[in-house]
């Protein structure tokens, strides 16, 4: 019929959607792995110094990739003088040799839903594993002596990074030059560093202040094709510039000239270190890559050169973000700060139109529940509520065209032979009763663009990472970990993750299979195979989805079950659900009927 081939239809172009998602979200899950390990050979294997490490730095200041086999992080955290850090959102430490911030956790966040797992590290020094780092300085000329990664800073012997206490760092060159360092931090996530320096030589001197965000190794990353993890940045009228960590390794260094304001970093999924400068007329910015056993990704900024006359002291200052992307500290931050564009260091994507708003609805619903996953129920009742008037047109149309399949079936009857005019009677007839044939696509086409947004803001925002909703739903960022292959955990076996099909995923079926059952099924066998097996398809593929976006799936199969049922039956449609479903498990007859022959007694 011709509303089950819409329906058909339909269901197709929603699968071709997902077999997409599914080619570029599961398939990237095996070369993730693979990428683990051979990182973590890198690193076990130790690094050698690279001989072209100057290229990857601004002016003289160079950062440079470790010597020799890396140092546990503790150790390599003892091997320098540091400055503890200890807010309400962060603690580590500054390291004094250099200056610079490599020590760094996340003291809201933890690696897992258990309680007590390890909180999130994310900065860490060179000398060690994951070393990742942000530091400032600045660039002088030949013969003068600046501050450098090896330079060792002074500070008060008392000093810790508090709110409420900067930390002010000091360095004497011994050659009339002193610098003088000072770091302060909110509550949440930005330090800001200050950099002054007195010039007490006879002559002016000219230096470039600079700022940069170094990673040492190429960590793991996703490699969904919907989310950006590497270095990353705006840069004035050149707008976002992205940059993966296999472009920089291919295609070489990157520069950008006489940016007016922006702002570089490196992003990971949830976290990020970026580096704003502040005060500068212009900057140039750069984002690079050194190769070697241990290779170095680096982003940073070349501020324009400031003339520090004698007797007369020069300042630069520049911001540094290191911390967790949530969207209100990301968007407070854009604003309050007025850093340009600051928002986009989260991955909203090209359709930000719509995926931000929807954000800022779920976590309306969040603050007034408590409960992202309450929260993805009420965003689909406000969907179903703004798109219900085409819903209602389209139910409306199917509903008409149900009314008039006997006159279907006699068209189809009486041109069997000839589907050129059976196909122009048909398009009159719906003409005559005002019939859209494509009207059963609406309802599944209009989930497309709402199901891609959902799945990149639970995918995406670091507000839905372990946030649980009901039961065994912890997290509701990762899939269902229950599974039936092992009877929801019953038997001690885990299995393959594509077979990671759970109580949700297994909801979420069912819902669609009766959807689908609001209809008879196709007279087709070709169509009747698509009927049948589409639900059992859409569970394996999304079982591995996020628990929250199978949740929305089946709550909105949900919805539509009882939007249509109570449509079609105030068009005077018998809906027969129950029968279409149990004729679903009647036994077919074969073609050509069960015909037997009983034999007659021969007459004598």
């Amino acid at each position: 019929m011709t509303d089950n081939r819409n329906l058909i239809l339909a269901v197709i172009l929603s699968v071709a959607v997902v077999f997409g998602w599914q080619y570029f979200v599961a398939g990237p899950q095996l070369e993730q792995t693979r990428q683990i390990t051979q990182t973590q050979q890198q690193l076990d294997a130790g690094s050698t110094a690279a001989a072209n490490a100057n290229s990857a730095a601004p002016g003289a200041a160079p950062a440079q990739p470790p010597v020799g086999a890396l140092l546990t992080r503790d150790a390599a955290l003892a091997t320098s003088p540091r400055v503890a850090i200890d807010t309400p959102s962060v603690t580590g430490s500054i390291n004094l040799k250099g200056g610079r911030l490599d020590d760094l956790h996340l003291d809201g966040f933890r690696e897992t839903v258990e309680p007590n797992s390890p909180t999130i590290i994310l900065l860490s020094p060179s000398n060690g594993p994951d070393g990742f780092f942000g530091e400032f300085g600045w660039v002088a000329p030949a013969g003068v002596v600046a501050p450098g990664p090896d330079t060792l800073w002074t500070a008060p012997a008392d000093a810790k990074l508090t709110v409420e206490t900067p930390v002010t760092l000091s360095f004497d060159n011994g050659a009339g030059l002193t610098f003088t360092r000072t770091i302060s931090v909110d509550r949440e996530f930005m330090f800001t560093v200050k950099d002054e320096v007195a010039n007490a030589t006879g002559a002016p001197v000219t230096m470039s202040p600079y700022g940069r965000v170094t990673r040492l190794g190429e960590p793991h990353v996703a490699g969904y094709y919907i989310l950006h993890e590497g270095p990353l940045g705006v840069l004035g009228e050149k707008g976002l510039q992205e940059f993966t960590y296999k472009n920089l390794r291919e295609d070489g260094p990157s520069s950008f000239q006489g940016i007016t304001a922006g702002w570089l970093g490196i992003t990971d999924k949830y976290w990020a270190a970026a580096v704003v400068p502040r005060g500068a007329k212009t900057f140039d910015a750069k984002f690079s890559h050194v190769g070697g056993a241990t290779p170095l990704y680096q982003t940073d900024f070349q501020s324009a050169p400031i003339t520090v006359e004698p007797g007369s002291t020069a300042t630069a200052e520049g911001l540094l973000f290191a911390g967790a992307k949530q969207v209100s500290v990301i968007q407070n931050y854009q604003t309050s700060l007025n850093i340009d564009r600051f928002d986009l260091l989260i991955d909203w994507g090209m359709f930000y139109f719509f995926t931000k708003p929807l954000f800022y609805l779920m976590d309306y619903f969040f603050r007034l529940f408590g409960n992202f996953g309450v929260a993805i129920l009420l965003v689909t009742v406000v969907v179903k509520a703004v798109f219900f008037p085409l819903a209602n047109k389209s139910y409306k149309s199917m509903s008409a065209m149900k009314k008039v399949q006997p006159e279907m079936a006699a068209l189809r009857e009486r041109f069997a032979d000839d589907k050129v005019k059976q196909q122009q009677e048909l398009m009159a007839l719906y003409k005559k009763e005002k019939i859209n044939p494509l009207a059963g696509c609406w309802p599944v086409l209009i989930q497309i663009p709402v199901f891609f947004s959902l799945y990149k803001v639970i995918f995406v925002t670091i507000e839905m990472r372990h946030a649980p909703f009901f039961g065994w739903i912890r997290d509701l960022s990762a899939p269902d970990p229950t599974t039936l292959f092992n009877l929801f955990g019953l038997i001690p076996w885990t299995p393959p993750h594509m077979l990671m099909i759970g109580i949700w995923p297994l909801i979420m079926g069912v819902t669609m299979w009766v959807q689908m059952r609001l209809n008879p099924a196709p007279a087709d066998p070709a169509q009747q195979v698509i009927f049948n097996w589409m639900p059992v398809i859409f569970t394996f593929m999304l079982g591995t989805f996020p628990a929250g976006l199978v949740i929305y799936w089946a709550w909105n199969n949900t919805l539509s079950i009882a939007q249509q049922w109570v449509i079609m039956r105030r068009q005077g449609v018998d809906v027969n659900l129950l029968g279409n479903i149990m004729s679903t498990f009647k036994k077919k007859p074969k073609d050509g009927g069960d015909k037997t022959t009983v034999p007659t007694k021969a007459k004598s």
